[in-house]
């Protein structure tokens, strides 16, 4: 199936998601959600164009470097942020 990487991202993606909204759980949710971009990243770098699917919209090295940033990013920040008490 041609779309079953991108639904891979998608589906960790939403559980990050859900972990912030439901379970209130923004530092393990945003973590989630910032990995599930590095794997986005890593499936469009490792798996051919014609089985990577919506994970192409650019060029492969576009692509997989804006996913990295955004992933590598978002997991940083969640990191560097003090938690609350």
């Amino acid at each position: 199936m041609k779309d079953l990487p991108f639904l891979s991202v998608l589906l960790v993606v939403a559980v990050g998601v859900f972990s912030v909204g439901v379970l209130h759980s923004w530092r393990i949710g945003s973590g989630v959600v910032g990995l599930g971009l590095c794997l986005g990243a890593a499936l469009r770098l490792t798996l051919p164009t014609r089985q990577a699917g919506l994970l192409v919209v650019r060029s492969r090295a576009v692509d997989a470097a804006v996913l990295l940033v955004l992933g590598f990013a978002l997991v940083i920040l969640t990191n560097t942020i003090p938690a609350g008490h």
